[in-house]
């Protein structure tokens, strides 16, 4: 299923919205990793735009699709 989200963000500490191939710290990064710490599988969002960095962002849609998820939506919402 695929489910959007709406981000908003500070992104003062993070080398803009996309991941990157090293480590560097992303808004995309932390916001999968997160994701997929509540799913319990890997997870990859797609963002509607992208942000450079150190830009904050308010209203930024992602989408992101998990299968098997074996609660109900408002289980994922709640977070």
């Amino acid at each position: 299923m695929r489910y959007r989200a709406i981000l908003s963000y500070d992104g003062t500490a993070y080398c803009g919205f996309q991941r990157q191939v090293d480590a560097i710290p992303t808004i995309q990064a932390e916001v999968e990793k997160a994701i997929s710490a509540v799913l319990g599988q890997p997870v990859t969002i797609i963002g509607a735009g992208r942000t450079d960095t150190g830009v904050h962002a308010r209203g930024q849609v992602i989408a992101f699709d998990v299968e098997g998820w074996r609660y109900d939506d408002q289980t994922l919402l709640r977070a």
